[in-house]
């Protein structure tokens, strides 16, 4: 009998969590479930399932205060932000600068002992650091997302703003029930729309 998943199916798919891009990296290939007629690869859905059930736990055997979120795109601060807020992690907002988690010498210095980010590409700088600490990392990817000192992957649409909402919501909740912050889903008071970017229609697009 398989396991029931974090979210319904429905819920996944209504984010668009499954859409990769047009590009497949190597390290990505063994998450993709197929190629569409337009070229876009299609994450499978269990896995990432599995893997933010999986984060949550490695996650949660570290020290909120320990534990660093960094976020650079647009879309991705307001949930990692929120994530931060619920959970008590520290957040990294923005492009991470050299040395942050290695130059003691540094106004901003800090050494986490684990790394969560939410694209290796805009955030290339912060897993170099981490890597450079032998701290572990973990990681939003999409199937164009490059890999090198990632321990933990976590499967995903991590350019659609409520598909990063979906992944920041579960690993927020999941994360409170590993520390036993809250003994089951009823208690977490939050939706997915609380972690979503919000989206100024003066703003054209």
């Amino acid at each position: 009998m398989a396991e029931e998943m974090l979210v319904d199916q429905n819920e996944y798919m209504y984010s668009h969590m499954q859409a990769g891009t047009m590009v497949r990296t190597p390290g990505m290939s063994r998450f993709i479930s197929k190629r569409r007629g337009d070229g876009l690869y299609l994450l499978k859905l269990e896995d990432t399932d599995a893997r933010i059930a999986a984060a949550a736990k490695m996650l949660a055997r570290y020290e909120q205060k320990s534990i660093v979120v960094t976020a650079s795109r647009v879309y991705a601060m307001a949930p990692a932000k929120k994530f931060a807020e619920i959970t008590g992690v520290r957040l990294v907002e923005g492009r991470v600068m050299p040395g942050v988690f290695t130059n003691p010498n540094r106004d901003d210095f800090f050494e986490p002992e684990i790394v969560l980010v939410s694209d290796t590409r805009n955030e290339r700088q912060a897993v170099k650091e981490a890597s450079k600490i032998n701290v572990p990392v973990v990681a939003l990817c999409d199937t164009d997302n490059w890999i090198k000192f990632v321990d933990m992957i976590i499967p995903c649409n991590n350019k659609s703003r409520r598909s990063i909402a979906l992944v920041y919501w579960l690993l927020a909740r999941e994360f409170l029930k590993e520390k036993g912050e809250i003994k089951s889903n009823d208690e977490f008071k939050f939706g997915v729309s609380d972690f979503e970017a919000k989206i100024d229609i003066r703003t054209k697009v």
